[in-house]
């Protein structure tokens, strides 16, 4: 048995987890000097940190001056749920669910009871977004972190819609265009694109979403965390550096610093370009290789982020189900024993493949030098196959 000779070249970082992800290039534990630690976070210094973070991430995204933003408990899980506990039951609902998180929502449509059709795909497509009612909601997922495919554009929301739409973009922003006018409720959490801690949400609220909450009042308990208006109005003082539980000013301010590293770069046009740039180099490596794909089946729906990708090999499709999950396993065990590349195997609920984080935080030189490792992995696997 002939074992391929290991490349010389390693990724400088071989960090390539899908969450949480590597933090900007050069971070140092030094970024967290200025952290008002051991301080409340009602006090002055910690609630200005707060909307130091609140107004950076306005300023980096582009989000209208009317639209609201909020930090929030439980991480984008935790604000998509604020949302829909708060606002969901005035009107039918169209959930779009096509990889693990969207199913998530799903499920929660069922305890909250809702009105809802949910309209699904299989990992690797999406479903038929021209389905979206203009007098429904809508809950989608921008960019399915597990599958890798991503909604190609805005086109199919109703700018005329009577529903509010609610965009799961935890793994999309800072990495894909948004489109404000058609996102009345957008959350996503610190620890994906820019490489934050975990734990914190983020909840930018739309005027048409305020409009909801102040003239809605939904039939079911409220948690704490989940109160969003006091007297019938919007809680304004969350979206100006108050929280309703208590934050970490330690995660805080590693926000902060990723956000003055994005603004340093050129803002969100540099982030989208350095993701766009590392995916190229996968794009670049799978047309040249035969025995890898991606798991999304349509170009346009790729992700520039999440990237997913599966065995295409005769030698292991013709495997066993339980042989080819085995063998993914193995291949993402062999890049981390190596130390070339960690956290890289694919979704627990998602196919057998492997996953590839390419947000902005990442260096394109470590994906160019990670695929010539993945092609060893790869040989050395099956090379152990059974004749």
């Amino acid at each position: 048995m002939n074992t391929p000779a290991k490349p010389a070249l390693r990724p400088a970082d071989p960090r390539f987890s899908s969450g949480p992800t590597k933090k900007r290039p050069g971070w140092t534990a030094d970024a967290l000097k200025d952290a008002p630690l051991g301080r409340s976070h009602r006090a002055k210094p910690g609630k200005a940190k707060l909307k130091e973070a609140i107004d950076r991430t306005r300023a980096v995204l582009g989000v209208p001056a009317d639209f609201k933003i909020g930090i929030v408990p439980a991480s984008d899980t935790g604000a998509i749920e604020m949302a829909m506990w708060s606002m969901l039951g005035a009107k039918p609902v169209d959930i779009f669910a096509w990889e693990s998180f969207g199913e998530e929502w799903v499920t929660d449509a069922k305890q909250l009871k809702l009105d809802f059709k949910a309209h699904t795909a299989s990992y690797g497509a999406l479903p038929n977004l021209a389905a979206a009612r203009k007098d429904a909601d809508i809950i989608f997922t921008q960019n399915g972190t597990t599958s890798g495919v991503k909604v190609p554009n805005f086109d199919w929301i109703a700018a005329d819609r009577d529903g509010i739409t609610i965009n799961d973009a935890t793994s999309a922003v800072f990495a894909q265009a948004i489109d404000w006018s058609k996102c009345d409720v957008t959350t996503f959490s610190w620890q994906k694109v820019l490489g934050g801690e975990g734990a914190h949400g983020m909840l930018i609220l739309s005027p048409r979403a305020i409009a909801r909450l102040e003239s809605y009042t939904p039939d079911r308990p409220l948690p704490k965390i989940f109160r969003l208006t006091k007297k019938g109005k919007v809680d304004l003082e969350i979206f100006e550096g108050a929280t309703i539980n208590t934050p970490s000013l330690l995660a805080t301010e590693d926000y902060i610093d990723a956000l003055k590293w994005a603004e340093s770069l050129g803002g969100l046009e540099a982030l989208q370009a350095r993701a766009n740039a590392n995916a190229k180099v996968l794009v670049d490596w799978v047309a040249k290789t035969d025995w890898v794909d991606f798991l999304a089946t349509d170009p346009a729906t790729r992700s520039n982020t999440s990237v997913c990708l599966k065995v295409v090999d005769a030698r292991v499709t013709g495997l066993s189900e339980e042989a080819q999950a085995e063998f993914a396993k193995k291949l993402a065990a062999l890049l981390e024993k190596e130390g070339v590349g960690l956290d890289m195997g694919s979704y627990r609920s998602a196919p057998p493949g492997l996953r590839i984080w390419c947000g902005g935080t990442i260096e394109a030189s470590d994906v160019a030098a990670l695929t010539p490792w993945i092609e060893w992995a790869f040989a050395t696997l099956v090379a152990e196959l059974p004749a």
